[in-house]
């Protein structure tokens, strides 16, 4: 009876962490994960260094985010398109942007303010705006 009791609770313990995993998995939304990942004095302009990482799925054609800077008072700087181009399924890409004219240590903040354009299979898609999440490794918050 104790060999049986055994065999149970072992059997037990092996199968609740693949479970778990498998539960985990199928739970995990898809995700766009762009983050800002450094800031940098270049000239006369900040150049601003983002990690996107493409987990979706679908292989995004092309992906263009309004963005809106503002500098460490709250006050809007600048808006423009950042174009990250393609974004190949399940793939890590780095994109730079600079900022003509506006030195690093005034920069406060970055608003992803949404899509302008997202490419799957040919088309628009919801993917870049529904699928987004946004991370920065500095002091220079990163928004959405």
């Amino acid at each position: 009876m104790s060999l049986r009791r055994f065999a149970l609770a072992t059997v037990l313990a092996v199968a609740t962490p693949v479970a778990a995993s498998a539960q985990s998995t199928e739970n995990a939304q898809p995700t766009l994960y762009l983050e800002l990942n450094a800031v940098r004095d270049v000239g006369a302009a900040c150049r601003l260094t983002f990690l996107a990482r493409n987990g979706t799925g679908a292989t995004i054609e092309q992906a263009v985010f309004e963005t809106v800077i503002f500098d460490v008072s709250g006050g809007v700087v600048n808006l423009s398109l950042f174009d990250f181009r393609d974004l190949p399924a399940d793939r890590m890409r780095v994109r730079e942007f600079e900022l003509s004219g506006m030195p690093c240590d005034t920069v406060g903040q970055v608003l992803i303010n949404g899509a302008n354009s997202c490419l799957v299979d040919g088309a628009e898609s919801g993917t870049c705006d529904q699928a987004l999440s946004l991370s920065s490794r500095l002091d220079v918050e990163l928004l959405g």
